[in-house]
């Protein structure tokens, strides 16, 4: 494997989880975050799950201090210039990763592959009137991403066929199972899953069930390793409404992805889950 250079944007939970994919796999990376808070949770999040490592006998100390020093945390911009991949993981806006592309293409060498981890945006819009729209790609990792083997490998209407399968090559690296997927709403895991978030809700509004009820049917029954409202609190709750809402206007407001106003209320109140530490359930008990 050759060892490369990788940009991470965005320092929060998922940004953190590339980046300690990235080191452990032996690459350098340059994290960056406008909000130092962020990048300071980011750093002890990375001290943190390597010192795990440690203590588990996973590996050295020696081992940690190097992955470590792999790690450089910035917040400039122009930090990225000399990447040979750059990974964005920034909010669900598509104003807001179109304005980090059109940085990132002026930024960034001819070669270097530009891809974003949006669960759900479209690859042909993010790319849409930049230069170079051929290098820019979906790269969607699950939460939490050192955990969850799946990347989806999402191509763009302009992608190049070299620039895909070097990204698929980059994901197999990274130990990785890369699965090629074509520009469509949602992609394949997030459009499967928003019924099971979906319906959970309408049952829930619907005073069928209780939260805790339809979580422990689902696990019991359906064998499912979270329910429905458990993974609404990992992933974050306005993470996951975003994405409901993205794919339900690709879809030209086809009434099966309609988003519901009990996540709308909740992300209103600021109550997303485990990072706000209330959300469908209270963790600062």
């Amino acid at each position: 494997m050759n060892t490369k250079t990788v940009g991470v944007i965005g320092a929060g939970t998922m940004g953190a989880g590339i980046a300690l994919v990235c080191i452990r796999k032996g690459h350098q990376v340059v994290l960056l975050d406008a909000n130092q808070a962020v990048l300071d949770k980011a750093l002890t999040y990375l001290q943190s799950i390597t010192g795990k490592d440690v203590e588990k006998g996973k590996i050295s100390e020696q081992e940690k201090a190097d992955m470590l020093d792999r790690a450089k945390l910035v917040s400039e911009m122009e930090q990225l210039a000399a990447c040979d991949i750059v990974i964005e993981a920034v909010p669900e806006r598509l104003d807001l990763k179109k304005g980090i592309f059109s940085e990132l293409s002026r930024i960034c060498r001819p070669d270097a592959l530009l891809l974003t981890n949006t669960s759900s945006i479209s690859i042909t819009q993010i790319a849409g009137g930049l230069p170079h729209p051929e290098r820019i790609l979906g790269f969607h990792f699950f939460n939490p991403a050192p955990v969850m083997p799946l990347v989806e490998v999402i191509r763009g209407k302009k992608s190049s066929e070299d620039n895909v399968q070097a990204a698929y090559r980059f994901a197999t690296e990274l130990g990785k199972v890369p699965v090629l997927v074509t520009d469509t709403p949602g992609f394949i895991v997030n459009r499967i899953a928003r019924p099971y978030y979906n319906e959970a809700l309408r049952i829930l509004g619907d005073h069928v069930a209780e939260v805790e009820q339809i979580d422990r049917i689902m696990k019991r029954a359906g064998g499912f390793k979270m329910g429905p409202f458990e993974l609404q609190d990992m992933i974050g709750i306005d993470i996951n409404f975003a994405t409901t809402e993205s794919v339900y206007t690709d879809f030209f407001h086809e009434g099966r992805f309609k988003p519901s106003r009990i996540q709308q209320r909740m992300v209103q109140a600021g109550s997303l889950g485990r990072k706000t530490g209330e959300g469908f359930y209270d963790y600062d008990k």
